[in-house]
């Protein structure tokens, strides 16, 4: 499955309302660490089409990064029944977020 761009707009819908696991990340265009995770979340999401896999732009959607306390970056969030029930902050492994995923 492809990521999905998350904004405030479709964040409720593709995220708290959906029927998939959802790992979320929060990322920036100029984060060296973010960078490098990428294409980890790009095969975790091929891998398992099971989940859905979001990206939130955190410069152009403060708000939301702000509704989760994002202080840092990279950081994954893991949402089932719209409820986080994982998170990581920083550079990680495919082994580490499927994990998290359970």
């Amino acid at each position: 499955m492809s990521e999905v761009t998350l904004t405030k707009a479709n964040f409720e819908e593709e995220v708290i309302n959906s029927d998939k696991t959802v790992l979320v990340d929060f990322w920036a265009s100029w984060c060296g660490p973010c960078k490098m995770i990428a294409p980890v979340i790009a095969e975790l999401a091929e891998k398992h089409p099971e989940i859905k896999v979001g990206k939130v732009n955190v410069d152009e959607q403060m708000q939301l990064a702000q509704v989760y306390g994002v202080t840092s970056i990279p950081m994954i969030l893991v949402f089932k029944n719209g409820q986080i029930t994982g998170q990581q902050i920083g550079f990680t492994t495919l082994q580490v977020l499927e994990a998290l995923i359970g």
